[in-house]
């Protein structure tokens, strides 16, 4: 039994998301973002998140990173609430501390890797988990040379961002995350920012970490074949709304919507074992 299959097995268990979304809305003034989005993601899933863009797909992960507040609804993550806090009895606004608390349980990777250009790639992973988490510099700086070897990176520790690569800097700004022991990893369309030539090797290692982490992770993603190949679920959005969801084979095999047959058909038939279905391509020349 694969990875994947493994996996989908212990979902069926029974046990309670780490993340849960119920009823989240965003609104921009008059334009809705995200309306009415129920979603679970369970200990140790990753999910892929695909959809055209200006779907809201991205909104989902900014606004679990608290980068962006719902109009509606709530989030949980780990059994607690992240933007409300219960005050005798009532639903309340979250403090900072509350947030701080709570978000610590996440990490993120951006499309731009954010990295401090001032300090060498070792103080850029393991400046968090020291001043952050409390961590004794001899104790952050062990973990970070094990999780700069796990990157490929080992031998830069003492280079400076500008000497390295997109595809080393992304690198870095997976590893800056992955010092923080996060319960759920977030990635924002982590190779979109990376010259063709350079994505191969950032999948891979999220490839590597999913494989051997149990940390759930939602990816926001362009990269068809990777969403296929690493999710254990894979999520359509469209117009704000999840429109469609299952396991890869289902949604790129045989999807069921209008909407997501038109989407699959913008793509090469290299994604599909037996080739894109019938329904995509009428659905395409329609549109």
């Amino acid at each position: 039994m694969n990875k994947v299959a493994e996996n989908r097995e212990a979902f069926a268990e029974g046990r309670e998301p780490i993340v849960k979304y119920r009823k989240i809305g965003k609104s921009y003034g008059s334009v809705d973002v995200l309306s009415e989005i129920d979603l679970d993601l369970m200990p140790g899933e990753k999910v892929a998140v695909i959809g055209p863009s200006g779907s809201g797909k991205t909104t989902l992960a900014r606004m679990l990173m608290t980068l962006e507040r719902p109009t509606a609804g709530t989030i949980e993550v780990d059994g607690e609430l992240l933007w409300h806090e219960k005050r005798q009895g009532k639903l309340v606004p979250a403090s900072e501390k509350h947030l701080h608390r709570v978000r610590s349980k996440i990490g993120m990777v951006f499309q731009h890797f954010n990295l401090f250009p001032h300090m060498t790639i070792m103080r850029n992973v393991t400046e968090a988990p020291i001043h952050v988490q409390g961590m004794g510099k001899a104790e952050a700086i062990r973990m970070g040379l094990d999780v700069l070897e796990k990157v490929g990176l080992a031998d830069k520790k003492d280079e400076y961002p500008a000497r390295l690569s997109g595809g080393q800097k992304q690198r870095v700004a997976i590893a800056r995350a992955v010092m923080m022991k996060p319960r759920v990893m977030l990635f924002d369309e982590a190779t979109s920012a990376l010259d063709p030539e350079l994505v191969g090797e950032v999948l891979a290692v999220i490839k590597d970490l999913a494989a051997a982490g149990d940390m759930a992770m939602m990816l926001i993603t362009h990269e068809m074949d990777f969403a296929r190949d690493i999710a254990d679920r894979v999520i359509f959005t469209d117009g704000g709304s999840i429109v469609e969801q299952g396991t890869p084979e289902d949604l790129f095999e045989r999807p069921q919507s209008p909407r997501l047959q038109s989407f699959l058909s913008r793509f090469r038939q290299s994604w599909f074992m037996g080739g894109i279905p019938e329904a995509s391509i009428s659905a395409e020349k329609r549109g």
